[in-house]
């Protein structure tokens, strides 16, 4: 895609999460733990989901795929930003700033839908037990895969689209620690009052509909275990727990930053840290030490490739 030829910034400087260095050098190793503990543990469940012959079932294939996406968003701002508090100065090219947002998007949106993927599957194993094999077949399982990548792309092309033809002229300093949308916006040079409407729209709009869609369909999960047996009721409990508080994680972040005006606050940088950085990580782990099969393989893939 052309890029405008009004604009004349070639770069941008990020202003960073914080101008005191003993926050960064506390984020710096913060972020440093994540990455040595928790990002390798995301890659340790999908080995063991695509090892273990018991993990078959569509609710492993996409946790599977959410420890993929989570693990892949990870990388989109978190690298950068440690090499960022090493710097003098935080400069990120144009194009270089317009790949991290097609990306960040494009994998958000993905993840996004693959939680409403995940809802689908959980209400047709509780509320719909006998046709479940039918309904989640393999082939439906792909299928879905394929669609929420196509959705999470369709998502993010049409944000990159919209800021493509904004011209930029200067200034070009970025509050944040990383390129967004929101504050890419804001340093266009033109009103960008209809830009900022489709935004909220296509991203804000969406994510609110998904997150109330989601949490109603939990609610009618959990009215249906309410009338089931006791154990079947605590099993089918903790699964939509933890789904409920994934679902949280995401989008309670992601609907704070684009379903208001493009106005700064005080708590956008850390509502973006979390949201970028730390939960993409936290979310499969959240979900794995909640779930008793996965854990189980766990222990025996360590035990029998590390311990023996």
């Amino acid at each position: 895609m052309e890029i405008n030829n009004s604009t004349v910034v070639t770069e941008f400087i990020l202003l960073g999460l914080t101008q005191s260095r003993e926050i960064q050098l506390l984020v710096f190793v913060l972020i440093s733990v994540f990455y040595l503990i928790i990002l390798p543990g995301n890659f340790f469940i999908i080995l063991t989901i695509r090892s273990d012959p018991a993990l078959t079932a569509p609710l492993y294939f996409f946790l599977g795929n959410l420890a993929f996406l989570d693990a892949s968003y990870s990388f989109i701002v978190a690298p950068r930003m440690l090499v960022d508090f090493l710097s003098e100065k935080k400069i990120i090219s144009y194009r270089g700033c317009i790949t991290q947002l097609f990306f960040l998007h494009f994998l958000g949106g993905g993840e996004g839908l693959l939680l409403v993927v995940m809802a689908f599957d959980r209400y047709i194993a509780i509320c719909q037990p006998l046709h479940y094999s039918t309904v989640m077949s393999p082939r439906v399982c792909y299928a879905f895969l394929l669609a929420l990548w196509v959705g999470g792309f369709a998502h993010s092309i049409v944000q990159v689209a919209l800021i493509l033809h904004l011209p930029f002229c200067g200034p070009n300093q970025l509050d944040n620690f990383f390129c967004d949308v929101p504050q890419v916006i804001e340093l266009a040079c033109t009103d960008t009052f209809v830009v900022e409407l489709l935004m909220v729209f296509s991203s804000g709009l969406m994510t609110l509909l998904c997150f109330l869609g989601l949490l109603a369909s939990y609610a009618i999960i959990f009215c249906h275990v309410c009338r089931s047996s006791p154990e079947g009721k605590n099993k089918a409990m903790s699964t939509c727990t933890t789904h409920i508080i994934i679902i949280l994680l995401m989008f309670g972040p992601a609907i704070f930053i684009y379903t208001r005006p493009f106005r700064a606050l005080p708590a956008d940088k850390v509502v973006s840290f979390f949201h970028t950085v730390i939960f993409p990580l936290m979310n499969p782990v959240i979900y794995t030490l909640r779930n008793k099969e996965v854990k189980s393989s766990m222990k025996k893939l360590l035990i029998q490739h590390v311990v023996c």
